[in-house]
C-alpha cells in the first residue's frame, strides 16, 4: 500500500513513484528531476489514483508542450456515440488530455465510460456539471452541493478538475471598476458570477478552498486553477480583471502545494501577440512556476470559422515563452459543437503549435521527426515521408490526389523539382528536361 496521498507528497519526500518514472522515460530527462520538479510545484503529473487506464503525462518546466481536447455532451447534441469518435479521434492524434465539458442530462455514465478506456488525462469542470447532475436551478444550489459534485468527479477518476477559486468579491469589484468590451466569457465564471450576485455570497471554492483541496488530495486530483474573468476579445486582454484574478490564483497556489494537491493555472483566451510573452512570464512569476495551460490565445477576433489558426499562432507564441499545455480550438469556436472533423483540424493545429514551440525551447528529441522528415525528403523517399508526417493518411491522400508521372518528383514541380535536380548534378549526372527516358 502506498505511503504517500500524491504524486506531490511523495516527490516531496523523496519517493520516485512509478508515475515519475513512466514520465521520465518519455520525456528523455532524468527521473530525479521530475521528482525535483514534481516537489517543487513546476511540473504536475494528473493522474488519479482510480484512473487504471492512465498513461501518466507530465505538464511543466522542461517538458514536451501538451495539448488538451475539449469534448462533452449539450442540449443540442447529446449524441454520446458522436462523443465517442471525437474520444478516439483525440487519443489517435496523440492528445495527451481530454476535457469532458458535458453539461447536459446524466453526465456521468459518459464520463465513467471515457475514464476506464482512455490512457489519456481526463479533465472536468464540477461548475458545469452542477446544474444537471443536482437536478437544480443555479439559485438553489448550495455551497455543500458544488463540494459534492467536486467529490463525485474524483471518486469516478478525474485526473484534474478546473476550479474557479479565484474569482472572489475581491476580483468582482476589479472587474466591475475597469469596464470590459466583453465582460465575462468563461461559461463556468458567469455562472459563479450569477450565483454570487443572486445569492449575496462569496464564491464556494474560494470560501471553502480548503475542503476542496482535501477532496482534491484523497485522490490525487490535480487543481486547474481556472482564469473566470480571462479576456474575450483581444481589447480585454491584461486589463484589471485578468490581473487581479491572477494574483489570487498565485496566492491559491500555495495554499494547494501547502496540501500536498498539484496545481496548473489557466491562462488568457485572447490577445494581441505582442502581448503574449509578458503574460507568460508574469503568470510564471506570480504563480511561483506552476505549469501554465492557456486557450489559445487567439490572437485577432474576426476569422470565425478559422480560429484553430488563429490560436495556433497564439499557442506556439505562449508556449514558446513558457506554457506549458495548450488546449486546442476548433474551426467550430465561436460558432457550434464541434464535430469529428472540427476536432481533427483543432487537434492538428494545436499539435503544430506545441510542437514548434518545443522546437524553440530545445525540448530533447523535439527535432526529431523533422529530422527524419527532411532526410526522407533530401532521398525522395515518399513511404518514408509519410511515416514522419504527423498526419501520414493526409499526407498520402494529398499526394495520390494528382500522381506525378515520376515516382522521384511531386506534381507541382515535375522534373524541375530543386532536390532532384541538386542531387542529380552531386552525383556527377546531367540534368535534362526535355528528352524522354
Amino acid at each position: 500500500m502506498c505511503s504517500y496521498k500524491t504524486q506531490m507528497e511523495a516527490a516531496k519526500a523523496g519517493i520516485l513513484t512509478p508515475e515519475m518514472e513512466l514520465v521520465a522515460r518519455k520525456e528523455y530527462i532524468a527521473p530525479e528531476r521530475v521528482r525535483e520538479l514534481t516537489a517543487l510545484g513546476q511540473i504536475a503529473i494528473p493522474a488519479n489514483v482510480r484512473h487504471t487506464s492512465l498513461s501518466a503525462e507530465g505538464i511543466g518546466k522542461g517538458l514536451r508542450t501538451k495539448i488538451n481536447v475539449n469534448l462533452g455532451v449539450s442540449g443540442d447534441c447529446n449524441n454520446y456515440e458522436s462523443e465517442m469518435e471525437k474520444v478516439n479521434m483525440a487519443l489517435k492524434f496523440g492528445a495527451e488530455a481530454i476535457m469532458d465539458l458535458s453539461n447536459y442530462g446524466k453526465t456521468n455514465t459518459f464520463r465513467k465510460k471515457l475514464i476506464a478506456l482512455s490512457p489519456a488525462m481526463i479533465g472536468t469542470v464540477p461548475m458545469y456539471d452542477a446544474i444537471g447532475y443536482l437536478e437544480k436551478d443555479l439559485l438553489e444550489i448550495t455551497a455543500e452541493d458544488f463540494l459534492k459534485v467536486v467529490r463525485v468527479h474524483a471518486e469516478e477518476g478525474v485526473d484534474f478538475m478546473t476550479i474557479h477559486a479565484g474569482l472572489n468579491r475581491r476580483t468582482v469589484e476589479a472587474l466591475k471598476r475597469d469596464k470590459r468590451r466583453m465582460n465575462i466569457v468563461s461559461r463556468g465564471g458567469s455562472l459563479l458570477f450569477a450565483w454570487m450576485e443572486m445569492t449575496g455570497n462569496e464564491n464556494p471554492f474560494y470560501e471553502h478552498y480548503e475542503e476542496v483541496l482535501e477532496i482534491l488530495r484523497e485522490y490525487d486530483v490535480t487543481i486547474s486553477l481556472g482564469d473566470a474573468l480571462r479576456p474575450g476579445c483581444i481589447d480585454d486582454s491584461t486589463d484589471a480583471g485578468q490581473i487581479s484574478e491572477l494574483i489570487e490564483l498565485g496566492a491559491l497556489t500555495k495554499r494547494a502545494w501547502d496540501r500536498d494537491v498539484q496545481v496548473m493555472v489557466e491562462g488568457p483566451g485572447h490577445m494581441a501577440m505582442n502581448e503574449i510573452a509578458a503574460n507568460m512570464q508574469l503568470e510564471k512569476r506570480i504563480c511561483h512556476e506552476a505549469p501554465f495551460y492557456v486557450l489559445g490565445p487567439l490572437v485577432t477576433d474576426c476569422f470565425p470559422g478559422y480560429d484553430h489558426i488563429t490560436a495556433a499562432i497564439g499557442g506556439a507564441i505562449a508556449a514558446a515563452n513558457g506554457a506549458d499545455f495548450l488546449c486546442y480550438v476548433t474551426p467550430a469556436e465561436h460558432l457550434r459543437l464541434p464535430d469529428a472533423g472540427d476536432v481533427k483540424e483543432g487537434i492538428i493545429a494545436s499539435r503544430i503549435a506545441a510542437h514548434a514551440a518545443d522546437i524553440a525551447k530545445g525540448v530533447p528529441h523535439a527535432r526529431e521527426r523533422d529530422n527524419r522528415m527532411s532526410d526522407a525528403r533530401h532521398r525522395i523517399d515518399w513511404e518514408a515521408m509519410f511515416a514522419a508526417a504527423a498526419d501520414p493518411e493526409k499526407a498520402r491522400a494529398y499526394f495520390e490526389s494528382t500522381p506525378p508521372a515520376d515516382r522521384h518528383t511531386c506534381s507541382m514541380c515535375g522534373k524541375m523539382c530543386a532536390v532532384r535536380t541538386t542531387n542529380l548534378i552531386l552525383e556527377g549526372k546531367t540534368v535534362e528536361f526535355c528528352t524522354e527516358k
